[in-house]
């Protein structure tokens, strides 16, 4: 229970800090996120992620979008 607590914590910090980096809305951003599979892959790299400062799940998810716009 505690760990899905502090998944939610790092996608919304995420969130939070693109839309603040960007400009941009939270919905705009959530739907980003969706199109990418942010929150799924946070969570996938969970245990990883969770070792370090909060502001990396943003570089994280800032990083794929980056990544799968370049490819895309």
């Amino acid at each position: 229970m505690q760990q899905k607590r502090d998944e939610n914590l790092m996608i919304v910090s995420a969130v939070e800090q693109y839309a603040q980096q960007y400009n941009l809305s939270t919905a705009t951003t959530l739907d980003l996120f969706g199109k990418y599979g942010i929150n799924a892959l946070i969570r996938k790299h969970y245990n990883a992620l969770h070792t370090q400062a909060l502001d990396e799940s943003f570089y994280f998810a800032e990083d794929i979008i980056k990544r799968k716009q370049y490819v895309g």
